[in-house]
């Protein structure tokens, strides 16, 4: 007699992209390509802004800073919203809002007003990549995340794009288009988002989870005045002016209760302090937040260089710029390929070696160094930050138990976010200090190596991270490790 039981057994997850999977990348990323196109655009004319609004490096700087210190607020909301409201409804609201905040910088009349409505901007922009990943992620499974990893770095086009349309607006348009390039292109997210995102319902349509609106009253502040202090300590009176202590000490004041109330609330904190107990977490977390150091380091730096020291125009400067993005997509879907082949305690290290050795390049470079030797470089150190995100983010999703990977990717998305913030207002911060007592090109050299000391950690936090990747076999599930389909660290790791 035949068994007419049914089969129960649970489908193993797809393994390979499929044509829906690509399409709903393909729609989101156009809408996340537009933040990442905003941002290198606005880092090729920092020099043009500070021309036209006659205002000093401490303070515009503050237009790449206020943008990430807004991303940074936004992005532990996105949970909370896309529970609350629906992902696709909420994707939708990040879209329209980063449109409107766009034309609004284009109408500017001030830095201090370019500065606010780049706030604006940036909280419909710091909705866009959090959720892009939230989603996708959903979509791709487990089995699938490294290699969606790769993918995204791959055909995200921002970063290359962005540096040659800054430079080629501003040879021939004035800079209210740097903004306002994000209007076509926001509105094509928008009508493709409508057409082909599928809807979702709320996850708690009946109750979404309470927000740590404290930790955010508390954090936020405490990352504005300590980059306040920070923006106003290069001047010639140095952290001895009331200002900068001020901002310092107001700033700590705010951090430290900040930390005795995440240890204390019953609710989920922003960031919390306890993930930072393990090990493999705590290195992937200072890799994302080095690794935003790092990479608006560069877009905030190498422009500058090329512009004051080599006296290059926008479009040249964009061009030049270019190898960076390209060389980041070029990098992430190697790095997504090789990740569980070789592991990020491998592809991490070599990322930070690689940019180190670009940041001694521009440290040694001379007036007479040709560019022709600076460009290769400039695409290495892009391919050592593919080499640092896919496999730290990747990584990331595995040192925690699965409860706690949204609140684990939250935190280290923000901390990612206010390492890019602080690093530009470090970078600022050691440029004015050398340009006081050095030349223009001993100044921009000596702030160089602000990246090699950052490329270090990236190193030293990547020696912790999990080693090869192993896949679990279909059909079994070992004890203590994920479901059938997933990745697991090695037992080395």
């Amino acid at each position: 007699m035949s068994d007419t039981r049914p089969d129960t057994t649970e489908p193993s997850p797809p393994t390979e992209f499929d044509w829906p999977l690509m399409r709903t990348v393909l729609v989101m990323v156009l809408g996340g390509m537009m933040a990442f196109l905003d941002a290198t655009i606005v880092n090729v004319g920092v020099e043009t802004l500070r021309t036209e609004f006659g205002a000093g490096l401490d303070t515009i700087q503050w237009v790449a800073t206020g943008y990430l210190l807004a991303v940074a607020v936004v992005t532990p909301l996105t949970g909370w919203l896309i529970d609350r409201f629906g992902g696709r409804r909420m994707w939708l609201t990040g879209l329209v809002a980063f449109v409107i905040g766009s034309v609004l910088c284009s109408l500017a009349w001030s830095a201090p007003v370019l500065i606010a409505f780049r706030v604006l901007q940036g909280f419909g922009g710091g909705m866009l990549e959090p959720i892009m990943l939230a989603l996708l992620v959903r979509a791709a499974g487990p089995a699938r995340v490294s290699r969606l990893m790769g993918l995204l770095g791959a055909i995200t086009v921002g970063p290359v794009l962005g540096p040659l349309l800054g430079g080629v607006i501003l040879a021939n348009l004035d800079w209210h288009w740097l903004f306002l390039i994000n209007v076509p292109i926001g509105l094509a997210a928008i009508a493709l988002a409508l057409r082909y995102l599928p809807a979702d319902t709320p996850a708690t349509a009946g109750g979404a989870p309470r927000v740590d609106v404290l930790g955010i009253a508390l954090l936020c502040p405490s990352s504005a005045f300590l980059m306040y202090g920070l923006s106003r300590a290069g001047d010639g009176n140095g952290f001895a002016n009331t200002p900068v202590l001020t901002g310092l000490v107001v700033g700590g004041l705010f951090l430290a209760a900040y930390l005795v109330h995440a240890l204390r609330t019953r609710t989920t904190p922003l960031i919390d302090p306890r993930l930072f107990t393990r090990w493999t977490y705590t290195a992937s977390a200072l890799g994302m937040t080095v690794l935003g150091v790092v990479l608006f380091s560069l877009l905030f730096l190498i422009p500058l260089y090329y512009q004051e020291v080599r006296d290059y125009s926008p479009l040249a400067v964009g061009l030049l710029l270019a190898p960076l993005g390209v060389g980041t997509l070029l990098g992430n879907p190697v790095a997504g390929r090789y990740s569980e082949r070789l592991g990020a305690r491998v592809l991490v290290p070599i990322g930070g070696l690689v940019i180190a050795a670009t940041a001694v390049v521009f440290i040694t470079a001379g007036p007479t160094t040709p560019v022709a030797w600076l460009v290769p470089w400039t695409l290495l150190a892009g391919f050592g930050v593919g080499f640092v995100g896919a496999p730290t983010m990747g990584s990331l999703y595995r040192t925690v138990p699965g409860d706690m990977v949204p609140r684990a990717t939250s935190a280290a998305m923000v901390l990612h976010q206010l390492g890019g913030a602080f690093g530009v207002a470090i970078v600022a911060l050691v440029l004015q200090r050398n340009l006081l007592t050095a030349t223009q090109e001993s100044a921009y050299g000596n702030t160089f190596w602000t990246l090699v000391v950052a490329a270090g950690l990236i190193f030293l936090a990547g020696l912790s991270l999990p080693a090869r990747q192993r896949t679990t076999p279909p059909g079994t599930t070992p004890p203590g490790t994920t479901p059938p389909g997933t990745t697991a660290p090695d037992a080395t790791g």
